[in-house]
C-alpha cells in the first residue's frame, strides 16, 4: 500500500488530489463473541476469505471481554483448514504499562511473551485481562501474504487492555509463522476462560 505525503502548503493550495495509489480495505467477516471458547476464521467457511485474494489481511479486536479476570488473548495458525492450530512461530514482545492510580509505569521487553519455534498459542496482550464490566481488550493484527508457498508468514500486532489490577497495558507483538505452507485458518481464544463479549473483524487489503 503506497503512502502519500503532503505538507501544509501543498494541502492549502490543492484543488484536487486526483487518483492516489493508496489501496483499500475490503471487509470480509465479523465474528461476535457470546461466551465463546474460541473464534476462528477458516478460509472457504462461512464466507471467510483467507487466501491469495489479498497479500495483507487485517484483524481488528473491539472490546474483547473475558468471562472472568485472568488469562491472555491469544491466537494460532493452521495450514490444514483448522484441523490443527499448531504452526511453529518465532516472536518478540514489548509493552508499556501505567497504573490507574499513577503509582507505577514502565516500558520494557517482555521475555515471557515471546516464542522460539513454539507451536503453542501466541499471546497478544502482556498483562492478564480484567474481567470487570468496564474492562476489555482492543487492538489490531496484520498478517502478511498467508497464502505464500515460498516465504514464512509475518505478522505484527498492537493492542491495549485493562489489566485485572487496574493497569493499562499497551502491547507490541510481532513475529512469523515458520512455514512455507499456506496458512488458511486462524483461531483466537482466551487462555483461561471464555470470551464473554466483543467482536473481531477481518479485512483484506486490496492493491490499487
Amino acid at each position: 500500500m503506497s503512502l502519500v505525503f503532503l505538507n501544509d502548503r501543498a494541502v492549502r493550495s490543492a484543488t484536487a488530489f486526483g487518483s492516489l495509489n493508496t489501496g483499500s480495505m475490503v471487509f470480509i467477516k465479523k465474528l461476535t463473541a457470546s461466551s465463546s471458547s474460541t473464534l476462528s476464521f477458516v478460509n472457504g467457511s462461512s464466507d471467510v476469505v483467507l487466501d491469495s485474494t489479498y497479500k495483507e489481511y487485517l484483524f481488528t479486536f473491539n472490546n474483547i471481554h473475558p468471562s472472568n479476570d485472568g488469562g491472555v488473548f491469544e491466537f494460532n495458525f493452521s495450514v490444514d483448514s483448522g484441523s490443527n492450530y499448531n504452526v511453529a512461530k518465532t516472536t518478540t514482545a514489548f509493552r508499556a504499562y501505567h497504573a490507574e492510580s499513577g503509582s507505577e509505569s514502565q516500558l520494557a521487553y517482555e521475555a515471557g511473551g515471546d516464542l522460539a519455534q513454539g507451536t503453542g498459542f501466541q499471546m497478544l496482550n502482556l498483562g492478564d485481562l480484567g474481567g470487570d464490566n468496564d474492562q476489555s481488550f482492543s487492538g489490531a493484527m496484520t498478517l502478511f501474504n498467508p497464502s505464500s508457498t515460498t516465504f514464512i508468514k509475518h505478522f505484527i500486532s498492537e493492542a491495549n487492555n485493562s489489566r485485572s489490577i487496574d493497569y493499562t497495558y499497551h502491547s507490541f507483538i510481532s513475529g512469523y509463522g515458520n512455514t512455507t505452507s499456506a496458512i488458511n485458518a486462524i483461531q483466537f481464544k482466551n487462555s483461561s476462560n471464555n470470551i464473554d463479549a466483543g467482536t473481531i473483524k477481518l479485512y483484506g487489503i486490496k492493491d490499487s
